[in-house]
């Protein structure tokens, strides 16, 4: 028998069960559960029947036992006193994140720099005529000297990481040598 087989789990050599075909986890309880554990993870992710299966026996246990979790904090008081001291710290953090938030649109999806067109989608407008807007990315390090915010933005598209389009670069190149 071959004993350089090393179990998934602990990593312990084991001689494997030979009516065991592809054995990867030792017999030791602890390694047992992991494996365990495992395929129930997999099957969760991969069978919906198991999942529904597994949802609903959850469901009835918790109708058999609903005054479960009262016996429990009656039980534990310093599970009960350590969750309210977490859930306060945990709090506190979330209000502060809330306070200083950098970026109000972190959560959306930036949008990328180009030409867009504007279309009404409600067919009984009287006007139908696309709106063209040009979006252009401009850095946090920018600072333009001009107290105009319009001047300034249309020297040097390059220099935003912006490619400008080819009419532009006719009209803004044509000039330079």
């Amino acid at each position: 028998m071959k004993t350089n087989d090393r179990c998934a789990h602990c990593r312990q050599a084991f001689i494997p069960n030979p009516r065991v075909k592809n054995q990867q986890y030792c017999g030791r309880q602890l390694c047992q559960n992991a494996r365990k554990a495992k395929w129930q993870r997999r099957k969760m992710a991969v069978d919906s029947d198991y999942r529904l299966n597994q949802k609903d026996a959850q469901h009835q246990w918790q109708e058999k036992n609903a005054d479960y979790w009262d016996k429990y904090r009656k039980s534990h008081s310093q599970y009960c006193e350590r969750n309210r001291q977490l859930q306060k710290l945990r709090d506190a953090k979330r209000r502060a994140q809330r306070l200083a938030k950098m970026d109000a649109l972190s959560r959306f999806k930036p949008v990328n720099p180009g030409i867009y067109y504007l279309v009404p989608l409600a067919p009984d407008l009287a006007k139908m005529d696309a709106l063209t807007q040009r979006i252009e990315i401009i850095p946090s390090s920018y600072t333009s000297s001009d107290p105009s915010c319009k001047k300034g933005l249309d020297r040097q598209p390059q220099r935003f990481g912006i490619k400008p389009d080819k009419k532009e670069v006719d009209y803004d190149h044509q000039n330079s040598p």
